[in-house]
Formats: structure tokens, sequence, C-alpha cells
């Protein structure tokens, strides 16, 4: 199965909401994967202060950070380091210090958190619930295409900004994967997932909008899909052409959100009022900041 659940707040007045918001909405589709949990939150200047870069990364045991000159904030198998310096640069920093870390994260605008273990649990450890923002969006997982650890946990951030959850599989990911290394880029894991977000960064980074972006997906990949994928303005979602996956979007002036079940969206703030739909077939959804 895997849960998926998305928060884009149109109102800035929402903003010290969003945590509280997107854990309700996490502990709504709890049941859809109850075994693992990533969390991207957008915009919370508490964790990555303005004017610096923060990257999220799996890291060793006992791994000593006191070289990093950065600000290091730990929960629970996720690190995010801190510094006021570009993205690639404090990339390439924690990458010189631990060769075999698993960066999950990086941007001016993000944090990413991974781990193991029941998502309840997962966002206190996360302190979602104190999170402020403009966006965020949170996964629970069934492992189908890799094992259950932080390292196959969504959302897959591979580019600045940018972050992509999934619930399906991509049949095709494998022949994908082989161009897209013949192109140079690298890949992490196995997980086809993973594969999506390198399709998607490589599109962003030719200078394509996540609408573009989806749409070459959508001809491109095939399987059983839902994804919802975020970028450092942006907020999309798109089923497979059969749409068998399941998905529910809700629209106020307020917010925009998506999830797996609606049960999900059931507690966020003039629901009543929203304009409720299921995302059609083949479609690419996209809203702007």
């Amino acid at each position: 199965m895997c849960g998926i659940v998305g928060l884009h707040l149109r109102d800035p007045g929402l903003h010290p909401q969003l945590g509280r918001l997107l854990e309700s909405m996490l502990c709504g589709v709890v049941e859809r994967g109850p075994d693992s949990a990533g969390v991207a939150v957008y915009g919370d200047h508490r964790r990555v202060p303005e004017g610096h870069a923060a990257v999220s990364v799996l890291l060793p045991p006992e791994a000593d950070t006191s070289g990093l000159d950065a600000t290091v904030t730990v929960a629970g198998d996720t690190t995010v380091v801190a510094a006021p310096v570009p993205v690639a640069d404090l990339v390439a920093r924690v990458r010189a210090a631990f060769p075999t870390a698993r960066v999950v994260g990086s941007g001016h605008d993000l944090t990413v958190y991974k781990g193991v273990g029941h998502p309840r649990e997962l966002a206190a450890t996360y302190g979602l619930a104190d999170a402020v923002g403009w966006q965020g969006l949170a996964h629970t997982r069934m492992a189908t295409e890799s094992a259950v650890t932080p390292e196959g946990c969504h959302p897959f951030s591979v580019g600045p900004d940018q972050c992509l959850v999934h619930n399906g599989s991509f049949s095709n990911h494998a022949s994908i994967r082989r161009e897209l290394v013949r192109q140079g880029v690298e890949f992490d894991s196995e997980n086809d997932s993973e594969v999506g977000a390198r399709f998607v960064a490589s599109r962003l980074a030719q200078g394509e909008d996540l609408e573009k972006a989806l749409l070459a997906l959508r001809e491109t990949f095939d399987g059983f899909y839902t994804l919802l994928v975020t970028s450092a303005d942006g907020f999309a979602v798109v089923r497979d052409p059969i749409a068998c996956k399941p998905a529910v979007i809700a629209e106020t002036d307020a917010w925009v959100a998506m999830a797996s079940e609606f049960r999900a969206l059931a507690a966020l703030p003039g629901i009543d009022g929203a304009r409720l739909y299921e995302p059609e077939p083949g479609r690419v959804y996209a809203w702007r900041r």
C-alpha cells in the first residue's frame, strides 16, 4: 500500500500550524505503512535559518560531527547539518567527512527526516507537531521493492529543495535507471521510487517546471502509481493512466492538501467547505507558491 499526505499552505496565518496539521494527516494513513515513515518540512527557519543551507543525512553509528563547523541536530536516524554556505558546498563537506553516509535531503528551505518504526512515534522523534512553514509532506511505507530501512523510506529528495513520495511501483524502472546512468546520474539505492525522483530532478535541472517534469514522467514510466512531488515553490500530484492507487485532493483559499485517504484530511480547518475531488487518471495537478 503506502500512505501519502501533503499540505501546501496559501494562508501565511496557518504557517505556525503546519506541523500540527501535517502530523494529524500522517496519523490518518498510518495503517497503510506502519513500520516506517518520512517527513519533509519547507520554511521552518528554526531548522534552516535564513541564509543557511541544510543537509539531512543518515550517518554511520558513532559518527563524530564535531569537525563539520556547522549546527547539527539529531532526530532518530536522521541528522540535520546546517551552515551559512551554498547547498552544494555543504553537501560536499558532509560527503567528504562521511563517505559512506547517505544524504537524504538538502536545500535552503527544506528539512527531511526518515526512520524505521511506528509513524506516530517517529512524528514525535522528528518534533513534527512543532514544525512551522508553508509546505510539507509525509509518507508511511509498506515496502515492495527494497528492505525496510531508513534508506528505503520516502521522501526521496535528490535535488535541492525537491521531494517525491510514491505509492505503487514502476515496472520499467530498471531500463530508465540504465538510461539515466548513461547520462551520468548516480544512484544511492535500488529503490524504484529513487528512479522517479532522479528522473524528475534531471528534468527540473534542465529548466522544466514541476508540471512539465511530471508530464514527461507520465509518458516515460509504466506501472501503477500515485506521486506527490514538491519543490522550492511548487506542489504537484499525478496518478498513472489507470489510477488504481487511491488519492483525494482538497482545496480551499487557505490551503491545498492531498492524501491517500479522506480520513487524513478530515481535521483540516475549513474542510467542510473545501472543494474535494479524486485526481483524474494521468492528469498532472500543480500549484505554485
